[in-house]
């Protein structure tokens, strides 16, 4: 079966786990190919599950990384169960509780692309596509980022990523990844009352961000997932209980050093990163939008593009 390629979708749960406990699985997303390895069965369950219309390939002969979510090789293998991230047999963070290995395989790729991918500009950001157009959303933790984002990818917009935003140096072009959406705690509860057809991930409780789970991509989002797209609007989303929506015009120097402060490799690429960030605030309506109601979000999001 050397360098099949097929969705996941093809597989049972079965045969992926067995593939997966192997270590000879590799799957697409975007432009990179991680192969995973796992000996738990929640693992492969949360994998088969939120990236079932990913492409997969068996036995290949190059994949971009190698990681693996491992009990670690002490006494917590056999007690209070813990797991650990590998990426090349590396070990980069602590072990969590077996409870939080489908969760810690998500972070794991997060920081692997933040670590190691400066062939892109990467920034702490939302991504969407409508009509071969971009909108940015970065912005820090619990401005309701995320929800925003679940609810756009479900109503009309494709999805490029959730958490990462990585835009080509040369073009500004955005790329997609199209990978399960983070949520937490109340967002959870939230997405599943407006998006009832999502597909969900395990749900994981008392970790530092407290309650988390991921849902699976729109199918769309990832069949289409290596269509770039130009970014055309660079909006900072907050949630605000009981506000009326409202997009109000942002500063484009202060949404430069926003931006700035927003991405991961902006010093690394010196001259270039700064330039880059010129050249994507200039070519971009820049926004501020507060809102509470999903449902109004929507339609404000609609009228962008008419």
């Amino acid at each position: 079966m050397a360098n099949n390629i097929g969705r996941i979708s093809q597989l049972t749960l079965a045969q992926f786990a067995s593939f997966i406990k192997q270590g000879n699985l590799a799957i697409r997303i975007g432009e990179m190919t991680f192969k995973c390895r796992s000996e738990f069965s929640s693992v492969a369950h949360s994998l088969h599950t939120l990236y079932t219309n990913h492409p997969f390939q068996l036995n290949p002969d190059f994949a971009d990384f190698h990681v693996e979510i491992s009990a670690p090789s002490n006494l917590r293998r056999w007690f209070r169960r813990q797991s650990e991230f590998v990426i090349d047999g590396e070990k980069p963070f602590e072990p969590l509780p077996l409870s939080q290995a489908p969760a810690l395989l998500e972070w794991g790729l997060n920081w692997i692309i933040v670590a190691s991918c400066h062939q892109w500009f990467t920034i702490h950001a939302a991504s969407l596509e409508r009509n071969g157009q971009a909108v940015i959303f970065p912005a820090p933790p619990g401005t309701g980022k995320s929800t925003l984002c679940a609810a756009l990818a479900f109503r009309g917009w494709r999805l490029l990523s959730d958490e990462l935003t990585l835009l080509d140096l040369e073009t500004l072009e955005a790329k997609a990844l199209a990978r399960p959406i983070n949520l937490k705690n109340a967002s959870i509860d939230i997405i599943r009352e407006f998006v009832p057809q999502a597909i969900w991930g395990p749900e994981v409780f008392d970790t530092t961000k407290g309650r988390v789970t991921h849902v699976a991509p729109p199918e769309e989002s990832v069949v289409r997932m290596l269509e770039h797209a130009v970014p055309r609007w660079i909006i900072f989303p907050k949630y605000v209980a009981g506000a009326e929506p409202c997009l109000s015009p942002r500063d484009k120097s202060q949404t430069f050093i926003d931006l700035a402060d927003n991405a991961f490799n902006y010093s690394a690429l010196g001259e270039a990163g700064f330039d880059l960030v010129a050249r994507l605030v200039d070519r971009c309506d820049c926004y501020d939008f507060v809102y509470s109601q999903l449902k109004d979000a929507i339609d404000v999001f609609d009228s962008l593009t008419g």
